[in-house]
């Protein structure tokens, strides 16, 4: 069986190929590329157009490799971000980054529509500008109503990519539990939010949960490609989900996803909104039947990509590994700044950034590139602390250890220093979580697996770990009391 999944991340693009057999299964990459938001004007947007491309540049690599004997493809991706098509199915207009500052200039006018407390007691969603429905607010503050008007549907990119290759319309369950327009009550789309900004349920696609058959690739589709076909499978669109979902410690465990952000959170029997939840800003997010997340988004390691942008366009490069052995070099403990202050949201001038921080909280100013990377590094650490303090606290539940799944699995200073801030175990693994989950959705779809647990077995060999014990927890412990008060509102 050849199962090929797509994993687009805000920072690059992925496509695997699994073959799985009654001895197990191997995994390959066959395809891998930059993603990038680009700048037009004052505006931030997605390549749309090079995300289909690569992927099928990908999809027809897989095609030569397996003899165009492809049993089933899937995407997943971050999330919120849309496409609008028109009424004869065009795009119509470009796809904006969540990163745009459109949201920035509405924020007030949105919660002037709809508080924060209401819309966090109505779909359970953490307060972000990226979340979809501050996208649409927008939209329409800023005078463009006209595009949700001439609209059909508002798919998620992964959806509208699925539309691209079956000419299927759906609206995947976990990527639409994070748009902030969901009602886990009512199961589907809240009228009362919609309503804020007169946004019509029939924008969206039918509800789908993840393990379903969309549909086969559709012939026009066939002929440009060269293949007979194949299925595509909704999987757990949104890639939090899906890397969650193949973590090899849940439930009971502080679960991380690390990558260009940091997702960390703990798996829940349920929905869990609380006031205590909306003042640490915990997200509730669907999964895959049976499983649901509550968690935090902490700015990741887009600090670190951020940063060595900066310092390219300066002519200093530095490889990941670099910045590992310079982080190492520098004095511990000098400074520190909250990764989710504001300013980070947008990209560019990371050092410059950290270095205002740090100067406006009278501390120390990381002026070398070691410094700065040092800096981000204990930051992040702290920040994990943190926000597992508060999920503790909202879910009822200790989390003795830490799974820390993703790309950042491979950021081994990162990892450690998790261990030493938090005082806890950390088991970094596996390293392509999202892809794995994406895979082990699609074996079900196909009758392959009759349980997500027998999924997992067929997939053992790829749930590659390495452990990480807390060091010198005494002194990270003085320095997380001090992070903690001069960061936080509510120090613990």
């Amino acid at each position: 069986m050849n199962i090929l999944s797509f994993d687009l991340g805000a920072s690059g693009g992925k496509l695997f190929l699994a073959s799985v057999t009654e001895e197990g299964c191997s995994l390959r990459e066959v395809h891998r590329f930059e993603n990038v938001p680009h700048e037009m004007g004052d505006s931030l947007y997605w390549d749309i157009y090079r995300i289909y491309e690569e992927m099928n540049t990908g999809i027809r690599k897989a095609i030569e490799e397996t003899g165009d004997r492809i049993d089933s493809f899937a995407i997943d991706s971050f999330s919120n971000d849309f496409a609008l098509i028109g009424q004869n199915g065009q795009l119509l207009s470009p796809v904006h980054c969540y990163r745009d500052p459109r949201t920035v200039r509405c924020k007030e006018a949105i919660y002037g529509r709809m508080s924060g407390e209401k819309l966090y007691s109505l779909s359970g969603n953490q307060l972000a500008l990226f979340n979809t429905y501050m996208q649409l607010g927008a939209i329409c503050e800023e005078g463009n109503r006209f595009l949700l008007d001439q609209a059909r549907r508002l798919l998620f990119i992964p959806d509208f990519l699925i539309y691209l290759l079956t000419g299927e319309e759906i609206s995947e369950y976990t990527i639409s539990s994070v748009s902030q327009m969901f009602d886990f009550s009512a199961g589907g789309w809240s009228d009362e939010i919609l309503s804020s900004y007169q946004i019509p349920r029939s924008l969206f696609g039918r509800l789908t949960q993840p393990g379903t058959v969309v549909g086969a690739t559709s012939p026009e589709y066939n002929r440009k490609m060269g293949t007979r076909g194949f299925k595509v499978i909704a999987v757990c669109e949104h890639d939090t989900a899906s890397a969650f979902l193949s973590s090899p410690l849940l439930p009971d465990c502080a679960l991380i996803s690390c990558g260009t952000w940091c997702l960390i959170g703990t798996e829940t029997p349920g929905c869990v909104i609380t006031p205590e939840g909306f003042a640490a800003n915990l997200a509730n997010e669907g999964g895959f039947e049976g499983h649901h997340r509550l968690l935090r988004n902490v700015m990741g390691t887009w600090l670190l990509q951020e940063s060595r942008r900066y310092y390219r366009q300066r002519g200093q490069e530095y490889s990941f590994g670099d910045i590992e052995k310079l982080a190492l070099s520098a004095e511990p403990f000098t400074c520190f700044f909250d990764p989710d202050a504001d300013c980070f949201f947008q990209p560019g001038n990371v050092p410059e950034k950290i270095r205002a921080l740090c100067a406006s909280a009278g501390l120390p100013v990381p002026e070398t590139p070691a410094a700065v990377f040092r800096c981000i590094y204990e930051s992040l650490a702290m920040k994990f602390r943190w926000v597992i303090g508060k999920l503790e606290e909202v879910s009822g539940k200790p989390l003795p250890v830490i799974n820390i799944v993703g790309g950042g699995v491979k950021a081994s200073l990162l990892c450690q220093f998790a261990a030493n801030a938090c005082g806890r175990t950390v088991i970094a693994g596996p390293s392509e979580a999202t892809a794995i989950g994406n895979l082990e959705v699609q074996l079900l779809g196909l009758g392959g697996a009759a349980t997500i647990e027998e999924a997992r077995e067929k997939m053992k060999d790829l749930y590659h770990t390495t452990t990480y014990t807390p060091q010198d927890t005494d002194r990270w412990d003085a320095q997380y009391r001090l992070f903690a008060a001069r960061f936080s509102k509510d120090a613990q």
